[in-house]
């Protein structure tokens, strides 16, 4: 589609000559002869550039642009590029306040309006791009869950996100800490400033402090050049510790330091830095556990422990594994160059009884595995085998009866026996006890033992059951 070129002036000739310039290039023209007119055909098909005049009857153009920038129907607002007869310094810098991008004097010189448009509509397309990664990857970082346990984590997220406080995420490897830490900081008065990861497991312990910190150069063997350190980059914003249970000691006062009262000092430096940023840190270790034995610093986990939030793992919300599986179905898909694949509700209830270990990180895993490797749908017969096999084990113990039979107490000859002969001595005193209490009627005790009576008369055979050996005279077994 060519891009579309509003020229917005009260001079007729002027819109007309420029028409012809613009259309020659293969633009699209739209005109307007004043502020009024423009917002409402912009409003109505848009614009991917505006030729603005600075002094237009009525709405004056610097107004326009603010009322542009306003219109709340348009996927992106237009780049706005000024023009005027007697511009000064002081319009140009009226309008590149109010939100300009470039100023051009009249008469309009045919190549300096060439090289102001394009590089107005590569600009344009650079912030859509931006747009388009921001929103691929705040869909990445979207939190899905429907049931009470993310219900329960949203409403805190709510509460918390606005303030400044410090807030400490606890909960299993995979169930999300980073996604909760971002979502804390797009809905925080902080949404515009950097989001800083530190994933404290990953950082060498001789690097750490000069990762978050910074190194002055010279400060040891490789330090050509002054660094500034992640702290330094997140001022203004938020700062995520992932995994701060693994932190060493001496970084651990140094964060302390930096929360009580905003300063640190570049490894080898000896100037005090000041920033300021929120702290969010997460962990899978039990932080109290890690303070009892030294490892963990108790006054930093109380700075940090402001405000607790933890992470529900996989299994407590099997129900948002559904919901989990077909977002992270989408998100392959597109990551993949694939088209989305539907995914069987048999499938998925056999997702949902699996107890995922790894938490939502390995179900996603395992998404992008099926969406890869399966056919037009993804279904059971898709599933890895180890999923499979323990959805089926888990059936079979629930749906196996419980025994509550009482603790049998065996005499001390019993207990001497081999394993064979204590079995056959307890299947013979069972069987007879049972034939005692059916008065050796051979038909009913088979019915009562699950068997089938040739089986019972070919057990009592061999086990050298009869009425007569047990003492109870010649009378008769009956059939």
């Amino acid at each position: 589609m060519p891009s579309t070129v509003f020229i917005v002036d009260d001079e007729k000739n002027i819109r007309r000559t420029v028409r012809m310039v613009l259309e020659g290039e293969g633009y699209t023209v739209e005109e307007a002869s004043s502020g009024e007119e423009a917002l409402a055909r912009i409003a109505e098909i848009g614009a991917d550039v505006v030729l603005l005049d600075v002094q237009l009857p009525g709405m004056s153009g610097l107004e326009t642009i603010e009322r542009i920038a306003k219109l709340k129907n348009l996927e992106s607002p237009p780049t706005i590029i000024m023009i005027s007869g007697h511009a000064t310094l002081a319009d140009a810098v009226r309008a590149t306040k109010a939100g300009a991008y470039d100023l051009i004097e009249k008469p309009l010189d045919r190549e300096r309006l060439m090289v102001a448009l394009r590089n107005a509509l590569e600009r344009r397309a650079m912030e859509r791009e931006v747009q388009g990664l921001r929103a691929m990857t705040d869909e990445r970082f979207e939190m899905v869950g429907k049931s009470a346990p993310m219900g329960a984590l949203f409403a805190q997220i709510a509460k918390v996100a606005p303030t400044r406080t410090r807030v400490l995420i606890t909960g299993e490897s995979g169930t999300g800490k980073e996604l909760i830490a971002r979502a804390l900081h797009r809905a925080s008065m902080l949404a515009e400033k950097p989001f800083v990861k530190v994933n404290c497991a990953a950082i060498p312990p001789e690097l750490i402090e000069s990762e978050l910190f910074g190194h002055e150069r010279g400060a040891f063997t490789g330090a050509t050049a002054r660094k500034r350190g992640l702290f330094e980059l997140a001022d203004g914003g938020t700062i995520f510790l992932d995994e701060i249970g693994d932190m060493i000691a001496s970084a651990q006062a140094k964060v302390l330091r930096v929360l009580q009262s905003g300063e640190f000092t570049r490894v080898g430096g000896e100037q005090a830095l000041k920033v300021d940023v929120r702290v969010v840190a997460a962990t899978n270790r039990d932080l109290q556990a890690a303070v009892a034995s030294g490892v963990f610093r108790e006054d930093l986990y109380f700075r940090l422990n402001v405000v607790p939030l933890r992470a529900p793992p996989l299994r407590e919300r099997a129900e948002d594994v559904p919901l989990l599986s077909r977002s992270f179905v989408e998100l392959a898909s597109r990551e993949n160059g694939m088209k989305a694949k539907p995914i069987s509700d048999e499938a998925l209830s056999m997702l949902a009884d699996y107890p995922w270990p790894g938490n939502v990180r390995e179900l996603r895993n395992v998404i992008e595995r099926l969406v890869i490797l399966s056919e037009e749908t993804i279904d059971v017969g898709d599933l890895p085998e180890e999923i499979v096999a323990e959805v089926a084990r888990s059936k079979r113990e629930a749906s196996a009866p419980s025994s509550d039979l009482p603790r049998v107490e065996l005499p001390a000859e019993a207990r001497a026996l081999p394993l064979r002969e204590f079995r056959d001595h307890m299947e013979r005193e069972y069987i007879r006890i049972k034939l005692d209490e059916n008065g050796w009627n051979i038909s009913r005790t088979a019915t009562l033992l699950g068997i089938e009576r040739t089986n019972l008369h070919k057990k009592m055979r061999a086990l050298g059951l009869s009425r007569d050996s047990q003492g109870h005279g010649s009378g008769q077994t009956s059939s």
